[in-house]
């Protein structure tokens, strides 16, 4: 490997950007997002908003693990996944909420409507890191 490449994963917040990449980019086509009354599965794709939201919230997360030398942009760019996660969080809850009443639409909630938390917990994890890392940085400055 790289020196450049070994710098960005040595780093925790890499690491924690690489699970938020895998939670809105890869498990949404493993996960149905709930069932119908007749057990056909839904997932993200039969609502283009849906497909929008999860490819924004993928794409932040590869920009933000490629801007591992600009900490304050992979900061930013976090916490617009976030606010962009809770945003499809909002929508999957009063989905849920509205259609749940309906005899016949959905019958029972999937495991990929709770993918959004997973995600917005480890974005959490990696602004957390990325602030340390810039305290460390900040510090060994004054030093200087």
């Amino acid at each position: 490997m790289s020196k450049k490449t070994d710098q960005m994963i040595q780093r925790i917040q890499t690491i924690y950007l690489i699970l938020a990449l895998v939670v809105t980019g890869v498990l949404p086509y493993c996960f149905p997002l709930w069932e119908m009354a007749d057990g056909t599965a839904v997932y993200f794709m039969t609502n283009m908003l849906f497909t929008i939201l999860f490819g924004l919230s993928t794409m932040l997360s590869v920009m933000s693990i490629l801007f591992y030398k600009k900490r304050q942009h992979q900061f930013v760019l976090n916490r617009l996944n976030i606010i962009l996660n809770l945003i499809l969080l909002g929508l999957f809850i009063y989905r849920s909420l509205n259609l749940s009443g309906e005899t016949n639409l959905v019958s029972e909630k999937g495991i990929g409507m709770f993918l959004p938390i997973v995600a917005i917990v480890f974005l959490v994890l990696a602004n957390k890191a990325i602030k340390k890392d810039d305290d460390l940085v900040k510090s060994v400055d004054r030093l200087r």
